[in-house]
């Protein structure tokens, strides 16, 4: 039978430049200290690299840029999958990705139906925060993202231009995951959408 080791580095040398590795990757090959052992040596001769506590990449070069690594979002859905959770933004990165807000978080904050956790990649500090399911479990891709970013807005001072480019972003969801992701809204966020839509009500049927 083949060592630790050996099949570890078999099975990583077949992955694409740039491909996390967690240690539970290699669940069944040998005891978790093995595993560690076999991947801190993998470290060590730069076979692979540690980005941070229990997470490793394959190393990946740019002809300009040099060395990459993995971007936050890969990281936090590859471990929202590993651990069978449910990611999303929370309503400051929420904001910025529908790109209502030009400031760039300090730390990536996601909601989960997980436990919670920290981590970080590079010098940016992620942290899974514990919710509701109800709050990771709507459908629409924009509307779920509003809907967020609505949630940790005073909703009573958002000037017109804002409101306008919110109901901009609404028309182009699917009719039927705005209705259903606005029954799943608190309930000054579902007024707040209704009344952006009271004279135009064909996305609320």
């Amino acid at each position: 039978m083949k060592k630790v080791h050996t099949q570890i580095e078999q099975l990583i040398a077949r992955k694409k430049p740039g491909a996390l590795i967690f240690p539970t990757d290699f669940r069944g090959l040998g005891t978790e200290t093995a595993i560690k052992q076999a991947l801190f040596r993998m470290v060590r001769n730069g076979m692979i690299r540690r980005l941070t506590h229990g997470i490793y990449y394959t190393p990946k070069k740019d002809e300009i840029l040099g060395e990459l690594i993995p971007g936050v979002e890969e990281v936090a859905a590859m471990i929202a999958k590993k651990e069978r959770v449910h990611i999303v933004p929370s309503g400051a990165d929420a904001m910025n990705r529908l790109g209502l807000s030009t400031q760039v978080p300090l730390k990536l904050v996601y909601l989960t139906d997980g436990p919670p956790r920290k981590f970080k990649v590079g010098n940016l500090e992620v942290r899974f925060k514990a919710t509701t399911p109800k709050r990771v479990s709507r459908k629409g891709k924009i509307s779920s993202l509003v809907i967020l970013a609505l949630e940790e807005t005073n909703l009573q001072q958002m000037d017109d231009l804002t409101k306008n480019k919110i109901k901009r972003l609404l028309e182009q969801e699917d009719p039927q995951k705005l209705k259903h992701d606005l029954s799943l809204a608190p309930v000054r966020v579902n007024d707040f959408i209704v009344n952006l839509f009271k004279f135009d009500t064909t996305m609320l049927k």
